[in-house]
């Protein structure tokens, strides 16, 4: 009879079977704090401008890019659900998470981050993109450390989160061009703007979650009707802005009508929602409509470059 030849106490001790799932869970649990829904949304607008951007990307740079700012994501993700841990189990749709329910000790969390910077700052370092890395930096430093302790205390947070936002699309551009030019600017105010009316009505329509957690959104302080006012406003300026891209280069005249049809569309459910006092369906509707929008604006300017 064949035995094992790893003596079965020793197995035991260094093998145990029923840790086995914890150490999966942990390990789902750490993955879950860097917010991969979100994360690939990021990475999605950066390929986008690598894409988009005038020259050749070596595949070494574009993978590095992409591992670099991963990690980079990650970190600030993680750093900002350590420092909101607090606030998230006051929140029924977040108190389940990792951190407020206990399942990930803080300490293991801020070590996750901290190994997840390093990694990207390495990665970055390696490849030698210093602009790259200065914009990402840039936008770790006022996700963390400005847009996150922000929300507590003002809904100016709100744009300053939009420049963190808004920076991988940029990131993208400089990593193929070099340098940011005119169209990577451009990227820069698309996003800036576009996220105005997306994180408004998200706001609009978990108000009452965020009141309870104690964060100062926009319709907490200035009201529903104000809120309704400026999506249907920040509509307006993010069609103007998309409309305004092939000045910049990026897309040509069918982009530009493209951007116009759906910035239209917008504009209008936006406006008919602020007239009509709509509420919390309406706000929903615009949040997964800006979603959709944007994915559509990216594509026309691919396939209608010129």
């Amino acid at each position: 009879m064949q035995t094992s030849p790893i003596p079965s106490v020793v197995q035991h001790v260094v093998f145990p079977k029923e840790r086995e799932p914890a150490l999966l869970d942990t390990l789902v649990d750490l993955v879950s704090l860097t917010k991969p829904r979100l994360s690939a949304l990021v990475l999605a607008t950066e390929a986008a401008g690598m894409g988009l951007a005038p020259g050749h990307c070596e595949v070494l740079r574009t993978i590095a890019t992409l591992v670099g700012t991963a990690c980079l994501i990650g970190s600030a993700n993680v750093f900002n659900s350590w420092l909101e841990r607090g606030r998230d189990s006051l929140m029924p749709r977040t108190r389940g998470r990792a951190l407020p329910a206990g399942r990930v000790e803080p300490g293991m969390a801020a070590y996750f981050g901290s190994i997840l910077g390093l990694v990207s700052a390495a990665v970055f370092a390696v490849d030698g993109d210093v602009l790259t890395l200065l914009l990402g930096l840039l936008a770790f430093v006022v996700y963390v450390f400005a847009y996150t302790p922000l929300k507590a205390r003002t809904w100016w947070a709100l744009p300053v989160g939009a420049i963190p936002g808004a920076l991988p699309p940029l990131m993208g551009w400089t990593a193929t061009a070099g340098s940011v030019g005119w169209g990577g600017a451009a990227l820069f105010a698309l996003l800036f703007a576009w996220q105005i009316p997306h994180f408004l009505a998200i706001a609009l329509f978990r108000k009452r979650e965020y009141q309870a957690a104690g964060f100062q959104v926009f319709p907490l302080v200035y009201g529903e009707a104000a809120t309704r006012t400026w999506i249907a406003s920040s509509a307006v300026l993010l069609l103007v802005v998309s409309v305004g891209l092939p000045l910049a280069g990026l897309g040509g005249a069918l982009y530009a009508s493209t951007a116009g049809v759906l910035g239209a569309v917008l504009v209008v459910v936006a406006v008919r929602g602020a007239w009509r006092g709509a509420g919390p369906g309406w706000a929903r509707w615009v949040f997964r409509f800006s979603l959709v929008h944007l994915l559509l604006l990216f594509s026309a300017m691919f396939l209608f470059r010129h």
